[in-house]
């Protein structure tokens, strides 16, 4: 089984250069965790747009996550983001939770629509446990879609068209 994620995450009155840009800028990625209320963050970043890495870990508290998945995970879950941009407008991202079963994989598309840039976010979670892995996915894929939305809220912000 599998859960698959589809956001569309607007950038109002932008250009595809100041979103990466954006991306690109390690204060961004530690004010998108410090929004999320971070238990502590860290973003690793090598460039802007074609040819660019990036990995960025964000450890959150479990205080507000269901008892069935605190058992499986502790106090922390850390999720570590690692993007490949293979060009100005398109990322392989693979998204990990160090030491538990599970893979998340997709891509970020970039688009100038207009006056904007749309970015499309389509992610596929998959969890090995037996018995919960499609609640465990359920729980990462709302908490993935989540973290998606919290950065676009700080990237209206970041770009001044909020």
């Amino acid at each position: 089984m599998s859960k698959n994620i589809s956001e569309k995450l607007t950038y109002p009155g932008t250009t595809i250069e100041q979103v990466l840009a954006m991306y690109a800028d390690p204060a961004f990625r530690e004010e998108v965790a410090t929004y999320q209320r971070a238990v502590r963050s860290s973003a690793e970043l090598d460039g802007v747009g074609a040819g660019s890495t990036a990995r960025v870990e964000i450890v959150h508290g479990t205080e507000q996550i269901p008892s069935f998945a605190r058992k499986l995970v502790g106090d922390e879950i850390a999720i570590v983001q690692e993007e490949t941009w293979t060009s100005d407008t398109h990322a392989d991202v693979r998204v990990t939770i160090p030491g538990k079963p599970g893979d998340m994989s997709g891509t970020f598309d970039l688009a100038q629509v207009g006056d904007d840039v749309v970015e499309t976010v389509a992610l596929t979670v998959k969890v090995n446990i037996p018995f919960v892995g499609g609640k465990v996915e359920d729980l990462i894929a709302g908490l993935l879609a989540k973290a998606l939305r919290a950065e676009n809220k700080v990237g209206l912000r970041w770009l001044g068209v909020s």
